[in-house]
């Protein structure tokens, strides 16, 4: 039979939550896994790389698929590692729904409230599993409390736990048969639906409460628009609670409506390209249909801003969770593997050039570190950067570029993802590699405007031939680096123009503080050339010096990247934190008291975050929390850097 629809579901978690393992107990149990595979034996079906069984962890986003009833669910089992923030960041964009994890017994982790924060900021239908119940200090009534106070607002507990804390423990789905488990779920539906507290108040005292469908259809709407988050308890080494889980997915999260317009349109997710292998794409399809040996345009924003695309024909086409040498349709709200695009990129968009409908803005920071990494048998150079830009392609935020001695620049979120860098080309590559210590990357931003100019001199000439003239002006937050003309059209061959705008744009790598220059325009505002004497390279070697003194004049300032942050810390201890705080060029937006504890929020300098989270724990005696993520740059401070 087939299924009646699909959904995407992503698992997300804090780290060592136990994703990978929820992954693989849900395809056992549904039979699309004949064993279960273990992250800590190393066989688990979703961390397939050998980078993945060797460390424990998942790197990149796999997907798995298997059936339940009549819904065909998609599994995207996503890394839980913040520096592998970009791979849960592109699975997001084509997810129907998420299950999110904690630990029943270390709970609300920092990275969970930055994962909820997110889902929730996209609305994304989400169930909670409380996973490990079966294990010594699992937590039940408590951590409910907890997940109130610090992730959502209105959950709702759909089991119940015996044995909490021993291997004997089980999960027990409420039946909402029972009056008073009817009654306990609509006050707790109650608070996020005023149809079903209209209908508690109304109801006489000692009253039924609300029916099984209604409170079930409540449920649904509430899960699907974000404002509930039904909460199951379970286990998932243990299979306790599992299948409560699924039932959840089935009946409260609905599929996405296919997108409107003519032609299909999708999403790459995520590249594979074996070290000489053919490169494959997972693409998850918003609406119409592709077919095998369909030609097909990909669309690409990159993070400079600069846009692109890449043509090519379907060679392979499939569609996951169905059978092998089916060849049919891929539909929308499926997800496919293809093959035949040795150009496509992780973050290309299928359908027109403008549609917003698959894009999307960034979900989490860029990346805020700076390494420089090089081939340690000089020889090996070229195959080092050949590499580098392959790994790119698959994460597009790596950002590879020349570095100024001839190595290549690496932008990355962390020094856990520099570790499996040079690794992945140890292994994969057989590169041996090594990186610099890790430094914030600074950008410079234009102040004002400033123009400058070089001509052909009349009489007497005997420099470069060429005239460029130049404006630099400051531009939207965002943008990069854009080069534009006032110039008439044909007024240069194009040879020369293209000359005149890689130079440009070249040149803004290195501004008047030695860092990149972003968000601004570049305006050819004159050009001159004498037809049989000038060339490209005299345009070159013109636009290099005009755009430096055009910065010069215009001025830039230089900005570092910052993170907001959430430290949560005992009621003695707001005096000390803060004045640290203050020292480390903090800007503290809000503090706020509870009954247990206070909460301090605010912005710190990327470069102070791992000293304040070192010193965390000495200030609050092992009891505070520290939860931080990239979110932009703020202009450097004078006296920025008083204290490291």
């Amino acid at each position: 039979m087939l299924p009646s629809h699909t959904l995407n579901i992503g698992i997300l978690a804090h780290v060592d939550a136990g994703k990978t393992s929820l992954t693989e107990r849900l395809l056992f149990d549904a039979g699309a896994l004949a064993r279960l595979g273990s992250v800590d034996a190393g066989d688990s079906c979703t961390d397939s790389g050998e980078l993945e069984r060797l460390r424990g962890i998942t790197i990149r986003s796999a997907v798995a698929s298997f059936t339940a009833g009549e819904v065909r669910i998609n599994l995207i089992d996503t890394p839980g590692h913040a520096d592998f923030i970009a791979e849960v960041e592109r699975a997001l964009g084509v997810l129907d729904g998420a299950v999110l994890l904690l630990s029943a017994v270390e709970g609300v982790q920092p990275r969970t409230r930055v994962l909820m924060k997110t889902l929730r900021r996209l609305r994304l239908p989400t169930l909670l599993f409380v996973n490990k119940i079966d294990r010594a200090g699992a937590r039940g009534e408590a951590l409910c409390e907890d997940i109130r106070r610090l992730l959502v607002p209105a959950p709702v507990p759909m089991t119940s736990v015996t044995g909490l804390g021993t291997a004997r423990a089980g999960s027990v789905p409420h039946d909402l048969a029972d009056p008073r488990v009817r009654e306990r779920i609509a006050e707790r539906v109650a608070e996020a639906d005023e149809s079903v507290l209209a209908e508690l108040v109304a109801a006489a005292p000692g009253g039924p409460p609300p029916s099984a469908a209604r409170l079930r259809a409540a449920l649904a709407a509430g899960t699907a628009d974000g404002s509930l988050h039904p909460v199951y308890f379970g286990s998932a080494l243990g299979g306790q609670g599992v299948g409560a889980l699924v039932e959840g997915l089935v009946g409260l999260i609905p599929p996405a409506p296919p997108a409107t317009g003519t032609g299909p349109r999708g999403t790459v997710f995520a590249v594979h390209q074996p070290p000489h292998g053919e490169r494959t794409a997972h693409l998850r399809l918003h609406g119409g249909e592709l077919r095998p040996r369909q030609r097909i345009t990909l669309h690409r924003t990159g993070p400079d801003g600069t846009s692109g695309s890449v043509t090519g024909r379907i060679t392979s086409l499939e569609v996951i969770g169905r059978p092998p040498g089916d060849d049919g349709p891929l539909t929308a709200g499926d997800i496919a593997v293809l093959r035949g695009l040795p150009g496509i990129r992780t973050g290309d968009r299928l359908g027109p050039a403008d549609d917003d409908a698959t894009a999307g803005p960034a979900l989490f920071g860029a990346p805020t570190l700076e390494t420089v990494v090089r081939a340690r048998r000089p020889a090996r150079a070229a195959a080092l950067r050949a590499a580098l830009l392959t790994l790119a392609d698959q994460d597009p935020l790596l950002q590879v570029r020349p570095a100024p001695d001839g190595a290549t620049s690496v932008l990355l979120h962390g020094e856990v993802q520099k570790e499996v860098l040079t690794a992945t080309l140890d292994r994969e590559y057989g590169i041996e590699a090594e990186c610099t210590p890790s430094r914030v990357v600074c950008v410079e931003r234009p102040a004002g405007v400033g123009e400058a100019c070089a001509e052909i001199a009349r009489h007497g000439h005997t420099g470069p031939w060429a005239t460029v003239g130049l404006r630099v002006e400051p531009g939207a937050r965002g943008s990069g680096p854009v080069f534009t003309y006032e110039t008439e059209l044909g007024a240069l061959p194009h040879g020369f123009h293209q000359a005149v705008e890689e130079t440009a744009l070249a040149t803004l790598r290195c501004g008047p503080h030695g860092l990149a220059v972003t968000d601004c325009r570049v305006v050819l505002t004159r050009s001159g050339f004498i037809g049989p004497l000038s060339t490209a390279g005299d345009f070159r070697t013109v636009t290099a010096p005009v755009l430096r003194e055009a910065l010069r004049r215009a001025g830039t300032q230089v900005y570092e990247p910052y993170h907001a942050f959430e430290a949560e810390i005992p009621l003695t201890a707001p005096a000390a934190v803060t004045a640290r705080l203050a020292a480390l060029d903090a800007e503290i937006a809000e503090t706020s008291g509870g009954p247990h504890s206070w909460l301090v929020s605010g912005f710190l300098p990327a470069r102070h975050v791992p000293r304040m989270q070192g010193l965390l724990p000495g200030l609050t005696q092992g009891e505070g929390v520290w939860m931080s993520h990239p979110s932009g740059d703020r202009p450097v401070r004078r006296n920025a850097g008083r204290e490291s």
